[in-house]
């Protein structure tokens, strides 16, 4: 078992917790937003992903779908991380998608969106950041010491 001190455990489960909140709250908000689809995010696609992207938009059924498991993946990957229930997999999965966000509509000079942002960016976002903070928190799992894992890993003993 890998041992943290307090600081380290409770930094790392209060990184967990907090970026599980803002995952979770995004997944409901969209649940609850009876006209949210992602056509607006993907029509605006344009690096790697793009041709993905427009291939997706231009499919009613496959824009749906997409727009379900991205809906539910969220609200599934913020329980997961708040509840500290699979933590390793809901912040990597959390990461990819993070990650899935960025590569399609990254902030590299050139690239102009009418979605409006929070900010100015360079290269470097909020979304980048998040991810690579899932990273550490797969990399440094705290959950089998704060969070249902915990009981989880007792059961199979």
């Amino acid at each position: 078992m890998k041992t943290y001190t307090n600081l380290q455990l409770y930094s790392l489960v209060l990184l967990r917790i907090l970026i599980g909140w803002h995952l979770l709250y995004e997944g409901i908000v969209k649940l609850l937003s009876s006209g949210w689809s992602s056509v607006g995010f993907l029509g605006e696609s344009q690096w790697i992903f793009s041709g993905l992207a427009q291939w997706i938009v231009s499919h009613d059924g496959v824009l749906q779908t997409v727009d379900f498991l991205n809906t539910w993946g969220l609200i599934a990957i913020g329980c997961g991380l708040i509840l500290g229930l699979f933590s390793r997999i809901a912040a990597i999965s959390g990461a990819a998608l993070l990650l899935m966000y960025y590569f399609n509509n990254p902030p590299f000079i050139g690239m102009e969106y009418s979605v409006p942002t929070e900010g100015s960016y360079l290269i470097i976002s909020k979304t980048l950041i998040e991810a690579l903070a899932l990273w550490i928190v797969a990399l440094f799992p705290t959950s089998k010491q704060f969070g249902l894992d915990f009981f989880i890993k007792r059961l199979k003993k």
